[in-house]
C-alpha cells in the first residue's frame, strides 16, 4: 500500500504560512487611510508564488513542494477573505476612494509579481 502525504504536504505549508499571515497582519499597518498588512501578504505571497511555479517548470520539483509551497504556504498565507472584509470596512467608513486603491493595489501589484517572480527565475535558470 502506498503511502500518500500530500495532506501533510498542504497541512505543514498551511500552518508556517497561516502563522506567518497572522504575524504580519496583526499588526494593522497604515499609510495614511491605506491599509498595508493585508496588502504585503498578498503581494510578497504572489511573488513566492511565481518563484515557486517557474522554478517548478524549470527544475521538474516534485508535486510535494507545489503542495507545500503552492497550495499550503502561499495558499494560507495570501489571504482573500481578509482582503473582502477589509473593502466592507473601508466601504462602510465611505472611504471609497481608499477602496478603490486598496483593491487596485492588492489585484494589480499581486497578478504584476506573478509575472516578475516568473521573469526573475527565468533570468536565472533559462527559458523562454
Amino acid at each position: 500500500m502506498k503511502v500518500r502525504y500530500d495532506l501533510l504536504y498542504v497541512a505543514a505549508g498551511a500552518v508556517i504560512g497561516a502563522t506567518m499571515r497572522y504575524a504580519i497582519t496583526s499588526r494593522n499597518i497604515y499609510w495614511g487611510s491605506l491599509p498595508l498588512s493585508v496588502l504585503t501578504v498578498n503581494v510578497v505571497g504572489s511573488l513566492i508564488l511565481g518563484v515557486t511555479m517557474a522554478a517548478v517548470q524549470r527544475l521538474g520539483v516534485g508535486s510535494g513542494f507545489v503542495l507545500f509551497m503552492g497550495i499550503g504556504f502561499c495558499g494560507s498565507f495570501t489571504t482573500m477573505s481578509s482582503l473582502a472584509f477589509e473593502t466592507a470596512n473601508l466601504m462602510d467608513a465611505g472611504m471609497f476612494i481608499t477602496t478603490m486603491a486598496d483593491v487596485g493595489l492588492n489585484m494589480g501589484v499581486s497578478v504584476l509579481v506573478i509575472f516578475l517572480g516568473r521573469a526573475v527565475v527565468n533570468m536565472l535558470i533559462g527559458g523562454a
